[in-house]
């Protein structure tokens, strides 16, 4: 069974390509696979194995 985790991320004015790339890699270090990135919502979705 798979789980889901949906984050609106605030990554304020500088660095934002670094700041999106360390918070991706901190999900990642968790077991979180991106799924599914909306710029405009400032949605991300993340999905993993629930029974890890």
């Amino acid at each position: 069974m798979k789980e889901y985790k949906t984050i609106s991320p605030n990554l304020g004015i500088t660095k934002r390509a670094q700041k999106l790339e360390d918070l991706l890699n901190q999900y990642a270090r968790e077991g979180w696979q991106l799924k599914y990135i909306n710029q405009a919502q400032s949605l991300i979705i993340f999905e993993r194995e629930k029974n890890r």
